[in-house]
C-alpha cells in the first residue's frame, strides 16, 4: 500500500500530536516550548529534523561538543542521530514512506522527544560554554 503525507497526518492525529501542515511538511510540537520537530515527506521518505543549535566557532569548544554528540548517538538514541548541517547541529531520522506505520512514527517521535528533554539544554550549554 502506497503511503502519502495524508497517512502521516492521520498517524499524527492518532497520536494526539499538535502540528501544523503545509503541503508535505509538518511542524510538530515537542515537549520543549521553544523546539519543534520538522517532518517532510520527500520522495519515498519521511525526513525528521530538529534544529538544536549552532556549532561554536572555536575548535577548542567544538571537540568536546562533537565528542558528546557521538557518545549520545551510540548510548542514548535508537531511531535518530545527531548530525551537522553546515554550522547547525541537528537531530535527524529517516523513515521509509512505503512501509510507514503508526508504531514507527510513535517510536521516532518518542526517541526525539526524549532526546530533546535529556540532551537539548546540556548540548546548548556545552556549545556556549
Amino acid at each position: 500500500m502506497t503511503r502519502t503525507a495524508d497517512d502521516l497526518e492521520s498517524y499524527l492525529n492518532s497520536l494526539d500530536r499538535h502540528f501544523e501542515r503545509d503541503g508535505d511538511a509538518f511542524v510538530v510540537a515537542s515537549g520543549l516550548e521553544t523546539t519543534s520537530i520538522g517532518l517532510q515527506v520527500h520522495d519515498s521518505l519521511v525526513l525528521v529534523r530538529v534544529h538544536i543549535g549552532k556549532v561554536p566557532p572555536s575548535a577548542e569548544r567544538q571537540l568536546p561538543l562533537f565528542r558528546r554528540l557521538l557518545e549520545l548517538n551510540s548510548e542514548d538514541l535508537v531511531h535518530a542521530s545527531y548530525s551537522l548541517e553546515g554550522d547547525e547541529i541537528t537531530l535527524d531520522a529517516g523513515l521509509r514512506l512505503d512501509t510507514l506505520d503508526l508504531e514507527e512514527v510513535a517510536s521516532v517521535l518518542a526517541d526525539v522527544d526524549l532526546a530533546l528533554v535529556r540532551h537539548a539544554r546540556p548540548l546548548r550549554a556545552l556549545a556556549h560554554s
